[in-house]
């Protein structure tokens, strides 16, 4: 169905995902996955007592857009990642979130597309990132999935597959 004038603006904004690692005693390890390994940056932060929200993006501006440049532009980009970390959580000896991608199935999976696909998982290897598919498994040798700290897939691909 074609958008309409009444869809124009309707976006994709973000993905909300739980996080037992991103803050606390586990060293922001969650933040630090998708700051160090992933690439994104880490635009805004926002405590509400109970609960930490951060949201992530790759940042497309090369770096000129200030911090509050950044945090203004984000209610007007698309595919922003938002870490929720309740507060307290982090003392658990185990995660309290599913993840969706074990009995009971829900939440699937988050997608990356990068230049080099190959370059890439070379790279998350070396970091010691683990994979739950990597290139060479299975019938789709042109996507591997990684895990982050808590156990979502992120899916990785190659920006040229998306584009054609």
């Amino acid at each position: 169905m074609p958008r309409t004038d009444d869809t124009a603006s309707f976006k994709a904004h973000r993905t909300p995902v739980q996080s037992h690692h991103a803050s606390g005693q586990r060293s922001q390890v969650s933040l630090q996955f998708y700051t160090e390994i992933i690439g994104m940056d880490l635009i805004e932060e926002q405590n509400h007592g109970d609960y930490t929200l951060y949201f992530l993006t790759f940042d497309r501006s090369d770096g000129k857009l200030s911090p509050a440049e950044r945090k203004a532009e984000r209610l007007n980009r698309e595919g922003i990642l938002e870490l929720t970390h309740n507060h307290g959580t982090e003392s658990l000896e185990s995660t309290p979130y599913h993840s969706g991608n074990s009995e009971p199935r829900g939440f699937g999976h988050i997608a990356i597309t990068v230049a080099d696909v190959e370059a890439a998982c070379a790279r998350f290897e070396k970091l010691g990132v683990s994979f739950k598919k990597r290139l060479t498994d299975g019938k789709m040798k042109d996507i591997a999935f990684i895990l982050d700290p808590d156990g979502y897939w992120i899916e990785v691909l190659q920006d040229t597959i998306v584009r054609n």
